[in-house]
């Protein structure tokens, strides 16, 4: 069945633009409110030269600060609220829960893939994607927790094999390790957990690890207790937590990292607002 769009998204769709939404997205994100300010600051400094001068700086020192591993750090730590990875205690005991009960499912999220990899000759998993699917993995041989894959075609790639396809290839044929489940047509978070709670209930699951990167977790987690309206427990099972240890004035120097890690923190918070 078809699952109910998101507020936003049945905007997209009334309006016949929803192939759009990842164009409205990138306007939204950095670097280009920083560089429209920018613009608007210079086109005002004649006319009000001390407010254009404002604009301009405060866009600069925007610019400068979203390409920074430190501000990325912050918005991940204050704004997005990161959970903490699962303990070592915590995989004894969940690998002791599903010996003993079952009905515990590992979850992870598509994070993209890759339409054609010239290098492979087929379509493959985006490195986001990857990350994920491998910690899941090493998961499922932690704990004994089979896993399911949720990804199909983004609104960005409404074309070319569903995500969580090539998922269950990749680890079947490069880990060896087979995925129990995978749902293969949802376009975003929202319908990752709509679309994959049917899967769950009717398999008898009671008890999920939500396995996504550290900076999407609260959404993903909302929305799958959403989904799932309380008769499932979530449990968020962070990755791609790791900091890197530099010299700490690098931290507010631009890197890509930096800007990378911006822009997902970013994207998150507006995915919040939105309702996304």
């Amino acid at each position: 069945p078809r699952c109910a769009p998101t507020p936003m998204n049945e905007l997209f769709v009334l309006l016949g633009i929803d192939t759009w939404k990842p164009v409205m997205t990138a306007l939204l994100l950095p670097p280009v409110p920083w560089l429209v300010g920018v613009l608007v600051g210079a086109r005002l400094i004649l006319p009000h030269r001390g407010w254009g001068w404002l604009l301009v700086t405060l866009s600069v020192a925007g610019l400068w600060l979203s390409s920074t591993p430190g501000a990325a750090r912050l918005l991940e730590q204050w704004v997005l609220k990161t959970p903490p990875a699962l303990s070592s205690a915590r995989l004894l005991e969940l690998r002791t829960e599903a010996r003993r009960e079952g009905g515990l499912a590992i979850v992870v999220l598509g994070g993209g893939r890759e339409l054609q990899a010239p290098e492979y000759h087929l379509s493959n998993l985006s490195p986001v994607s990857t990350e994920r699917l491998r910690y899941a993995l090493w998961l499922s041989k932690e704990t004994g927790v089979p896993v399911a894959f949720s990804g199909g075609h983004s609104w960005a790639q409404p074309e070319g094999a569903p995500e969580a396809e090539i998922a269950a290839r990749v680890a079947a044929q490069e880990f060896g390790r087979p995925l129990r489940w995978i749902e293969t047509l949802s376009r975003d978070t929202r319908e990752n957990a709509a679309r994959s709670a049917p899967i769950l209930r009717s398999a008898g699951v009671r008890h999920v690890l939500l396995v996504t990167h550290g900076w999407h977790m609260p959404r993903a987690r909302r929305a799958f207790e959403a989904a799932l309206g309380g008769e499932v427990q979530v449990e968020a099972a962070p990755m791609g937590l790791a900091q890197r240890v530099d010299i700490a004035a690098l931290d507010w120097l631009p890197s890509e990292r930096g800007f990378a890690r911006v822009r997902w923190a970013w994207r998150e918070w507006l995915g919040r607002l939105a309702g996304a």
